[in-house]
């Protein structure tokens, strides 16, 4: 089904929004991570409409000019999760799958702990939960894997330097790290946006570990998909993110692939998630 495009309100943010698939179809919200956008999720929206799923992918805060505050504090985690409930509700849709990439998969193991009762089921891609996260970081080579967190919390020159030259040490960073040209051309002049950058470090600098890692644990069924050359996120936090899971819980790791599962690994994550989905959706329990 055709790709559409639209706005939802929130407050005074308005998130573009991209859907596909038939009116009343069983949602599915897909968010993105750093530096990314909901257009790396349009080859989802064909295949699980055409699957029969309603499927929604928005820029989330930060990445789109009329839902970017300029506050750091705008950017905590709990907003990030409202921001995805409204979502939800201008688009009148009460409980939904989830399907969340990096900061994305962040956001869904925040929302699935606090709001289990809207959600069907959860896949995280790559993020580990934050609790094995943050146990991994003193008991493999995590903490060496997470030094860009110490380099994004120093005002104005993380944003200067990736973006100085048109960008070239960000688009050299995410070519060495997996992500194919295209997508990284194209997430990099995303980020080349007056205020585009610095609000998409904001994730991170108005990360507090005494609330996100303090995440609860997970009720609600679970599909976690890791990849074994993902050069920020771990063996150790991935083998954990299983004993912070209260539900049905599968744990899947694909081979050689690198954090950039979405982008580069679409027909076997199309199919996991797929599964995943129809496993757990309400027609199933009838």
């Amino acid at each position: 089904m055709t790709e559409k495009t639209s706005e939802v309100r929130c407050g005074e943010l308005s998130f573009p929004v991209r859907s596909a698939g038939p009116y009343g179809g069983e949602p599915v919200i897909f968010l993105h991570g750093f530096p990314q956008t909901s257009a790396m999720w349009s080859p989802y929206l064909a295949r699980l409409s055409a699957a029969g799923f309603l499927a929604i992918a928005p820029d989330q805060r930060g990445y789109a000019a009329t839902a970017r505050p300029i506050a750091v504090d705008q950017y905590a985690i709990d907003l990030l999760v409202a921001d995805v409930l409204g979502i939800a509700d201008g688009l009148g849709v009460n409980r939904f799958h989830l399907v969340g990439h990096d900061w994305g998969g962040v956001v869904g193991w925040a929302l699935a702990s606090a709001h289990p009762d809207r959600l069907r089921s959860l896949t995280s891609v790559s993020t580990p939960h934050p609790r094995a996260f943050a146990s991994s970081l003193w008991r493999s080579s995590q903490l060496a894997r997470s030094w860009y967190l110490g380099f994004f919390q120093v005002p104005k020159v993380s944003e200067r330097l990736l973006t100085t030259r048109n960008g070239a040490l960000l688009r050299r960073v995410l070519r060495d790290s997996g992500l194919p040209d295209t997508e990284a051309d194209s997430y990099a002049d995303t980020m080349l946006q007056p205020g585009a950058m610095t609000a998409a470090i904001n994730y991170y600098r108005a990360l507090r570990p005494a609330r996100t890692f303090a995440v609860g644990r997970i009720t609600v069924p679970t599909l976690y998909v890791w990849s074994t050359n993902d050069i920020a996120l771990g063996r150790v936090a991935a083998r954990a993110t299983g004993d912070e899971v209260d539900a049905a819980y599968r744990f899947e790791v694909l081979d050689g692939a690198s954090h950039w599962i979405p982008e580069t690994r679409v027909e076997e994550l199309t199919a996991l998630v797929l599964d995943h989905v129809r496993t757990h959706a309400a027609s199933s329990r009838r």
